[in-house]
């Protein structure tokens, strides 16, 4: 598990919405338990600071690290992935919205950078130069600042139009279900992760594990997927074994964690 994927799963579930700044010691402590170095922590803190996702607060001679408005957008959108949106779309209407777009050859910089948001915001290729996603997408976000020619439609599909075979072909579904398969194989048991040391790192080690698959599924409509589609039974597992693991994991918390009030969060 890469360092920074770990510190924003455990500022999601323990720090994000309490206005505080954790010391770096805590985060070190926290992490030897997945086995992630103190050297390795540190530099993971000192990067996400230059990138913006961190900022430093000193009290005394110890250093915090509290949010920015970027990790708060993060961490919100996680928490909203997690226990809101959910993996399943069973929508009544068929709704997707599609974008064309076209760029000269000599855009190679900004071409990647749109088709990388586009996967993010769960578009995936119909042709050359025309993407798709499911459900109303506010694409403004997505396209901003590239100055591309870009075409934003609302659309439903229309017989002879196979959505099955159209969803298989603009999606990689063989590599999503099999990182499904891969988390259920993981923890659908009876003694998951029995080499962590506590359940703090369960805690941690399962919802990183999570993020990385539902960050990058777009929730394509149930009616178009595979009838043995695993995601759904994924979810169950990790929505339950969050619930058994968490007394433990906030008790450790409660005891590691050093705190202070951060300093900007009445500006928020």
């Amino acid at each position: 598990m890469r360092p920074q994927s770990v510190i924003l799963t455990f500022l999601g579930d323990h720090v994000y919405g309490r206005g505080v700044c954790v010391s770096s010691g805590s985060f070190i402590e926290a992490f030897a338990r997945v086995g992630i170095s103190e050297e390795a922590t540190r530099s993971t803190l000192t990067r996400m600071v230059r990138r913006g996702l961190l900022r430093r607060q000193r009290s005394g001679r110890r250093m915090y690290f509290g949010l920015t408005p970027t990790s708060a957008e993060v961490l919100s959108d996680g928490e909203r992935r997690i226990w809101h949106s959910g993996v399943v779309n069973d929508a009544d209407e068929d709704r997707w919205t599609l974008i064309g777009f076209s760029l000269p050859e000599s855009w190679q910089r900004q071409r990647h950078e749109l088709r990388s948001r586009l996967v993010w915001a769960g578009f995936g290729p119909l042709q050359n130069g025309l993407w798709i996603a499911p459900g109303e997408v506010d694409a403004a976000g997505v396209i901003d600042d590239l100055g591309a020619n870009v075409r934003v439609f609302s659309a439903e599909p229309r017989p002879p139009t196979d959505m099955q075979a159209l969803v298989a072909d603009a999606y990689d579904l063989a590599d999503l279900g099999a990182r499904y398969r891969a988390f259920l194989r993981r923890w659908d048991q009876a003694d998951p992760a029995p080499d962590v040391p506590d359940d703090l790192a369960r805690s941690l080690t399962l919802l990183t594990d999570w993020l990385q698959i539902i960050r990058t599924d777009p929730r394509l409509p149930l009616r178009h997927l595979p009838h043995d589609w695993p995601a759904e039974k994924a979810q169950r597992v990790c929505h339950s074994l969050h619930e058994r693991f968490r007394p433990e994991a906030a008790r450790l918390v409660a005891d590691l964690l050093d705190t202070v009030p951060d300093e900007t969060w009445a500006e928020r």
